[in-house]
């Protein structure tokens, strides 16, 4: 097993192995809750949840104060397809303006092909929306797996990773990445808050997306090598240490007696 595990370790990064079993987990996940959600396993800790976030005495009602359904409202809106699609427009040309033409198309083949695999899963289960509920926004497709959590997931995943990537700090990395991982939990809370999705919807969409994402960067990773969080942050610190511009040649100038 040593002699295994150390053929594997020269030839494949430690890393690599982590995100791929990372991914296997997602794909596990998925497919638990996907079984589960098909076979009717899943109903009594759906239901269970779902009610515990409402008032026993009227279920039209959430739990908390106005402001807080308020705030799920908001927070809802980060995972839609306005919000997202405008922040990957935007920095999508901004990236193009950049000439950074790769970090582009991974962006839209990430973000375009986990949109296509969310409406084909919806399609093929074609779960009910919660109905022991009312909505408290509308909705207008199945609910298996939850589009906003797992879009959320891939949108805001993709963008730190491909930033923390830049970055020489590992706690500047650790942050974004936190931050995207808070973003997506709390657009996928307020789905379930909401009563637009069951709790199992938002996991199997937490879990897709989190593949999804992962798998596309290493994809990148592997089709543009050159491209790698190594090479992107060692040219990133030579061009740092390269001044160019005039304090560097006036310092020169005085190193050299002009």
């Amino acid at each position: 097993m040593r002699r295994i595990w150390a053929w594997l370790r020269d030839r494949i990064e430690v890393e690599i192995l982590a995100a791929m079993g990372f991914i296997a987990g997602t794909v596990w996940v998925f497919a638990v809750l996907a079984d589960g959600v098909t076979e009717g396993t899943a109903s009594a800790f759906d239901r269970a949840v779902l009610l515990a976030l409402r008032n026993p005495a009227d279920p039209a009602d959430p739990l908390g104060p106005p402001w807080l359904e308020l705030m799920m409202r908001d927070l809802t809106a980060l995972g839609g397809v306005a919000v997202l699609g405008l922040i990957t427009i935007s920095v999508s040309g901004l990236l193009w303006l950049q000439g950074r033409r790769r970090a582009v198309a991974l962006l839209l083949a990430a973000i375009g092909g986990g949109q296509l695999f969310s409406s084909i899963a919806k399609w093929i289960i074609d779960r009910p929306r919660p109905d022991i509920v009312p909505h408290e926004t509308l909705v207008t497709s199945a609910s298996f797996p939850s589009g906003h959590s797992m879009m959320a997931t891939i949108t805001y995943l993709t963008l730190a990773a491909m930033v923390a990537r830049l970055q020489t700090r590992r706690s500047l990395r650790l942050y974004l990445v936190g931050m995207a991982i808070l973003a997506s939990f709390l657009v996928g809370a307020s789905r379930v808050y909401l009563g637009v999705h069951w709790p199992s919807d938002v996991l199997a969409g937490w879990a897709a997306g989190a593949g999804w994402a992962l798998g596309c960067l290493l994809l990148a990773d592997w089709l543009f090598p050159d491209s790698k969080p190594e090479q992107a942050r060692g040219a990133l610190r030579s061009g740092r240490g390269r001044e160019t511009g005039p304090s560097h040649r006036i310092r020169d100038g005085r190193r050299n007696g002009r």
